[in-house]
């Protein structure tokens, strides 16, 4: 499936039925006078959060959603039938905003969460209504109340507890293969990751994270460069980041310039970015030009106050001590706790998942990578 993050769609809700003029017309009854019904409620449509959905696909390519109007007034005082509302099924994390004016309208974070973006008409009063003692046939009755509608944007922000940043081809997309059932695509060119990536990471008895890997970020991310900042919205939600360095290549600027050069981007996208709490680390520690480069690393990071740990996905070397790091980072109430991993979001892109296997999930981190 196409993973999609973004979409524009067109609401309206349902009219309500106009009311009715009637007179009651009846045999032996004289000047039986107005009956005229109400009219129904036009429908609600309501958005609703769900585990279910995955991305805003279906929402991309049907853009015009109409609630049904609610039915005519009637005589015999027979009010119109309400319309029933109408329901759009979102991904858990989407935010709701106004299409023209920008303004948050709703934030969607949770399981069954649910608004009403436009209301439905209420119905016009029938003539019956209108009847007094001095205008006993009022030949009136109400039209319904149009419904509202608007044009609004949908963003996609997938919820993670911690989130993988770095330059492309750092190793982001190998670690958390080796850590959950994610299966990215892994390749040694920039950009192999296109789509955001979930994967559920199991600790202890009962306890598991989620993680989400981020297409790769370069310098000038925020004004568009690149992937530009296109999936930086999904780590706006995660707790903690782990922010995976690479120092193998020969080209390479050092370690402290791609740091920095990152987290500079994550300011210029939000102010908020730079305050979240970062795990940094080495990447492909396997290498031999990583090895004779990493402890000098760890040195330059040291006069800066930063604990920098190394590891490679490859063997699994140094792979526990970064998850220590993140679990101790993460606010408790963040992880997911007494859920069955296979219940969790895993993955995004979900052409890119596989279903979790119970052996492997019920292993911890250290037992699996050793």
């Amino acid at each position: 499936m196409k993973f999609i993050d973004e979409a524009k769609i067109y609401v309206k809700a349902g009219d309500g039925g106009r009311g009715c003029v009637s007179f009651r017309r009846e045999k032996f009854i004289p000047r039986g006078g107005p009956d005229g019904g109400d009219g129904g409620h036009g429908g609600d449509v309501i958005i609703r959060a769900s585990l279910s959905r995955r991305t805003l696909l279906d929402l991309k390519y049907r853009q015009h959603h109409v609630a049904k109007n609610g039915s005519h007034g009637e005589g015999s005082k027979r009010t119109g039938k309400d319309s029933q509302d109408m329901e759009i099924v979102v991904p858990v994390g989407t935010v709701v905003r106004d299409a023209e004016t920008g303004e948050l309208l709703s934030d969607l974070a949770a399981d069954g969460a649910s608004f009403i973006i436009a209301k439905g008409g209420m119905g016009g009063r029938g003539n019956a209504r209108f009847a007094t003692a001095t205008r006993q046939t009022p030949r009136f009755a109400q039209p319904g109340i149009p419904g509202e509608e608007r044009w609004i944007t949908l963003e996609l922000k997938l919820l993670a507890d911690v989130g993988i940043v770095g330059l492309p081809n750092v190793g982001k997309s190998t670690f958390i293969s080796s850590v959950s059932a994610a299966r990215p695509k892994i390749a040694d060119y920039p950009f192999t990751t296109l789509v955001p990536h979930l994967g559920v990471v199991r600790y202890g008895e009962h306890e598991s994270f989620v993680i989400a890997d981020i297409p790769g970020l370069i310098e000038g991310a925020h004004e568009g460069m690149g992937m530009g900042m296109q999936f930086l919205r999904h780590v706006e939600r995660t707790s903690v980041l782990l922010h995976i360095i690479d120092v193998s290549p020969e080209s390479h600027e050092g370690a402290w310039h791609d740091y920095e050069l990152i987290n500079r981007e994550l300011e210029l996208f939000s102010p908020d970015m730079r305050k979240k709490r970062q795990v940094v680390a080495i990447g492909k520690l396997d290498l031999t030009v990583t090895r004779e480069r990493w402890k000098d690393t760890v040195d330059i990071f040291a006069q800066k106050g930063i604990e920098l740990l190394a590891f490679s996905a490859a063997t699994g070397e140094g792979v526990p001590e970064v998850l220590r790091e993140l679990i101790a980072l993460i606010p408790a109430q963040a992880a997911f706790r007494g859920h069955d991993a296979a219940s969790c979001p895993r993955n995004a892109h979900d052409a890119a998942s596989r279903p979790l296997n119970a052996g492997e999930r019920d292993a911890s981190p250290e037992e699996r990578l050793s």
